[in-house]
């Protein structure tokens, strides 16, 4: 069954193989369009840099018109990233517009891990060590990185 979400993340999809943009890519988990794996590189020159992260993204029929539940698979430690993987990101709660496809919402979340927002945390204990220990932080972030090559 085609319906107007399927027919616009099958467009996103297209777009996403066409023209990917850097240090991002995602494809529809097992012929299910409405479910996505997703691997965002940690970006070059910053903390993140050689890590390799995996997300999931649910869609719902609301699709465009409501955002993707997002969450990392992948064992994170940033202020705005729960312990369960969901993220605190105004694109994803209060700030969400359909003209947003699937690349600007993992391209957001890429350009997150680099530029935090301390003031909404969801790990309070990295919102505290980004604010106050920075070099302590970088540490921690350097961890995740080298678990991210050997994790499943």
């Amino acid at each position: 069954m085609s319906t107007p979400s399927r027919k616009r993340l099958m467009r996103d999809f297209k777009r996403l193989q066409h023209d990917p943009p850097a240090g991002i890519s995602g494809a529809p988990y097992d012929n299910n369009i409405m479910l996505w794996n997703a691997v965002i590189f940690g970006p070059d020159d910053t903390p993140w840099d050689g890590g390799t992260f995996k997300l999931t993204l649910q869609f719902t029929e609301d699709y465009p018109n409501k955002p993707p539940t997002v969450r990392f698979i992948s064992r994170m430690f940033h202020p705005n990233i729960y312990a369960d993987g969901s993220i605190c990101l105004d694109i994803l709660q209060n700030q969400w517009s359909p003209i947003y496809d699937v690349a600007a919402i993992l391209t957001s979340i890429q350009s997150l891990l680099c530029d935090p927002n301390p003031n909404s945390p969801a790990n309070s204990e990295a919102a505290r060590m980004f604010s106050e220990n920075k070099r302590e932080y970088n540490r921690k972030v350097r961890e995740i990185v080298e678990q991210s090559w050997t994790a499943d």
